[in-house]
C-alpha cells in the first residue's frame, strides 16, 4: 500500500525569475487544491454562480533559477501539477465545485500569454502514476524523476531546454512542405517576438475550426481498400481477450470486427487526433472490447501504421511510426525533440507494443517516496 502523503520536489530549471506551482485533484473530501505554503489542503465550497475566484492563495512561489520548493500532498486523482513562469496563475470555480482550468485555445482567458504546463499525476492505494502530457500542447519542457521505498530512482527527461524553438521550427517546416497547415500550431507570444507553445491538433482545431478537415480522407480509404479483401488483426492484450480480427463489410462503408471488437465507420481527422469521437466514441452500447480495439485503431491511425503488416499494435515497432507523409506530425516531432522520445503526444500515446519502448513518458510505482519535478529543462 503507498504512503498517504507524497513529497514533490518542484524544481526551477528556467530562467524564470519566479516559478509558481499548483496541485489540483480530487481526494476523498473533494475538489483540492494546495495551498501557498506548500502543504495544507484547501477544498473549496462550491460557488453559487459560474467563474468565481478560489478564495484562498494557492500559488506555491519556488524561487527563480535554480531554487527547489517541497510540497506534500495526499492520495489525489485525476490531479496536476501546474506551473508558471514568471506569473501566477488563474483558477476559477463553478458550481459543484469544479475548477475552471488555465485555457490554450481562449485568448480572452487570463492565462493564455503566460508560459505554463503540467504534469499529470495520481496517487491511490496502489500506486503513484505520474506522466509528461503534451496531449493539448506543449510550451515548457517538465522532466521526472521518481525514488521509491527502496532507493531506486527512475526518470523521464522530458523535452530538452530550449526544445519549444526546435518542435515549433520543425512544425513550421511541415507546414511548408506539406500545406496542410502545420504552422498554425506555433502560438507567438504577445509581443510576436517568440515562440509561446505549440498547439496539439485537437487544440488547433478550436483555435482554427476546419484546420485539418479531410486531412485523413485518402489514408483512410485505403485502409478500407486493403481490408475489403484482408483481415486486421487487433491483438487486445488481455490474455483471455485476444486478437480482433476485422474486415471492411458489403457495404464498403464499416470495419466490423469479430470477437466483440465491434464496429467501426470511417474515422475523420477529428475523430483521429481526439481518439473520442466518431467511431472512437464511447456510450451504453459500446462494449469494453470495442473501446479497446477503437484505441489501439486511433493509436495506428495516429501513428499510420494500419498499412503495415499486423497485427496491430504487437506487430507494430516505435521505427515504423509517422513514416506515411499523412501522419499525426505534431506527435512526431514531440517524440523526436524530446529526449528520448517519451512524452504524451495523443490520447492513447500509451497504446504499444508489449514490452515496447514506452513512449508515454510515464513513471509509476507502488511504493513511492519522492517525485522530483524539473521545469524547465531535465532536472
Amino acid at each position: 500500500m503507498t504512503p498517504t502523503t507524497l513529497s514533490i520536489v518542484v524544481k526551477n530549471n528556467s530562467s524564470a525569475a519566479q516559478l509558481y506551482a499548483y496541485v489540483t485533484g480530487t481526494a476523498d473530501s473533494g475538489l483540492f487544491f494546495l495551498s501557498a505554503d506548500g502543504v495544507t489542503p484547501y477544498y473549496p465550497a462550491s460557488p453559487s454562480s459560474t467563474l468565481q475566484p478560489l478564495g484562498r492563495d494557492c500559488a506555491v512561489a519556488v524561487g527563480g533559477p535554480g531554487a527547489s520548493r517541497t510540497l506534500t500532498v495526499p492520495r489525489l486523482a485525476g490531479a496536476r501539477v501546474w506551473f508558471g513562469l514568471d506569473a501566477p496563475l488563474t483558477f476559477l470555480l463553478n458550481p459543484g465545485p469544479a475548477v475552471v482550468e488555465p485555457s490554450a485555445t481562449n485568448p480572452a482567458d487570463k492565462n493564455y500569454n503566460v508560459r505554463w504546463a503540467f504534469a499529470e499525476m495520481t496517487l491511490n492505494e496502489a500506486e503513484l502514476y505520474v506522466n509528461v502530457s503534451y496531449v493539448d500542447f506543449f510550451s515548457v519542457p517538465v522532466s521526472l524523476q521518481l525514488e521509491n521505498g527502496k532507493g531506486e530512482v527512475r526518470s523521464v527527461e522530458g523535452m530538452p531546454a530550449g526544445g519549444l524553438d526546435e518542435v515549433c521550427d520543425k512544425l513550421n517546416a511541415q507546414g511548408q512542405k506539406d500545406g496542410k497547415g502545420w504552422e498554425k500550431l506555433v502560438v507567438k507570444t504577445a509581443d510576436g517576438q517568440s515562440n509561446l507553445r505549440a498547439l496539439s491538433p485537437n487544440a488547433g482545431g478550436v483555435m482554427f475550426p476546419g484546420l485539418f478537415d479531410g486531412y485523413y480522407d485518402g489514408y483512410v480509404d485505403a485502409v478500407w481498400t486493403k481490408y475489403k479483401s484482408e483481415d486486421v488483426v487487433v491483438n487486445m492484450q488481455f490474455a483471455d481477450w485476444g486478437d480482433a480480427v476485422g474486415r471492411v463489410d458489403a457495404s464498403g462503408q464499416n470495419l466490423v470486427f469479430s470477437n466483440g471488437g465491434g464496429t467501426f465507420a470511417k474515422p475523420s481527422a477529428a475523430d483521429i487526433f481526439s481518439c473520442s469521437t466518431g467511431p472512437f466514441a464511447g456510450g451504453e452500447d459500446v462494449s469494453a472490447k470495442q473501446l479497446n480495439v477503437g484505441a489501439r485503431l486511433a493509436a495506428a491511425f495516429n501513428r499510420s501504421t494500419l498499412l503495415l503488416d499486423g497485427p496491430h499494435p504487437e506487430g507494430d515497432d516505435v521505427s515504423e511510426y509517422y513514416l506515411d507523409p499523412v501522419t499525426n506530425h505534431y506527435a512526431r516531432v514531440c517524440h523526436e525533440v524530446s529526449i528520448g522520445g517519451r512524452g504524451y503526444a495523443f490520447p492513447y500515446d500509451d497504446v504499444g507494443k508489449t514490452g515496447g519502448e514506452d513512449q508515454s513518458g510515464f513513471l509509476n510505482d507502488g511504493d513511492p517516496k519522492v517525485l522530483t519535478i524539473g521545469v524547465g529543462g531535465p532536472l
